[in-house]
Formats: C-alpha cells, structure tokens, sequence
C-alpha cells in the first residue's frame, strides 16, 4: 500500500502563508492562524506543502486501510482558502446557513474573503467540527 502523500512536515506554517501571493488569502490564512490556534489550543502543523493542520488523528476505514491528518485545518488556495472539516459538513448545516458567503462540499467549506463571514459563526463551526474529530477518535495521534 502506499504511503500517503499529505503527511506532517517540519515546513514553518508562519513563512508558508507569508508567501501566499494573493493578498486576501494572506491576510485570511494569518487571520485563520491565530483563531484556529485559540479555538483548537494546538500548534499549527504543515501537512504536505500546503495544509495547515491543527491536532491529528488515526483513521482506519473498513477496508483495513489507516492513516493520519490533521484534526483541523485550512489551505489558502488560489481560488479560495479550503476549510477542512473532516467529519463533513451535514451535523453543520444549520451553523454553515448563518455563516456567510461560502461554497461547501461534503467535507469542506471554501470562502473566498474571510471578512464577510460571522465570525463568531465561523469560530463556532470550527470549534463543532474539532470536537467531532475528538469525539470519534479521542485518542490524539
């Protein structure tokens, strides 16, 4: 089996964002670094070279695969920055209604200017969304 490709590096979160080219992504992601570091109490992690992941996890499917990420976390992308939330987003529906402008997927939520978002909302999605992690796989990795 191979191994997975997203893993945790020793990559300095702080420089990966400063060199974020566009300027809202930027000024998101170390917005997104101080409330993810108050909201989850861990210390951001690079996965990869473009995650920024907070707490882990092992998962193991039913196929017998397993597997480690990060219990949270978030990737500037050029189109919009990617919040991961990796028990999906259904039990968040009614958070992800208030939040403001996003586009979601099933376990993602892409948000193109953090500003126009409830922060109290957003902060609260991210707090449910760690918890869950925690919940199903309470012992960190």
């Amino acid at each position: 089996m191979a191994d997975a490709v997203t893993r945790p590096t020793d990559a300095d979160p702080v420089a990966f964002v400063d060199a974020v080219a566009h300027p809202v992504r930027r000024r998101d992601a170390h917005t997104l670094l101080a409330l993810y570091g108050r909201v989850i109490g861990q210390p951001a992690v690079m996965w990869g070279p473009s995650i920024i992941g907070f707490g882990t996890y092992r998962y193991r499917y039913a196929s017998g695969r397993t597997g480690q990420a990060p219990a949270a976390g978030f990737s500037p992308r050029a189109a919009a920055t990617t919040i991961y939330l990796p028990m999906g987003v259904e039990d968040l529906a009614a958070d992800l209604d208030a939040l403001g402008p996003h586009r979601r997927t099933v376990s993602c939520v892409h948000v193109t200017d953090l500003a126009r978002l409830d922060t109290e909302v957003f902060e609260r999605v991210v707090a449910r969304g760690y918890a869950a992690v925690r919940a199903a796989w309470p012992e960190p990795a």
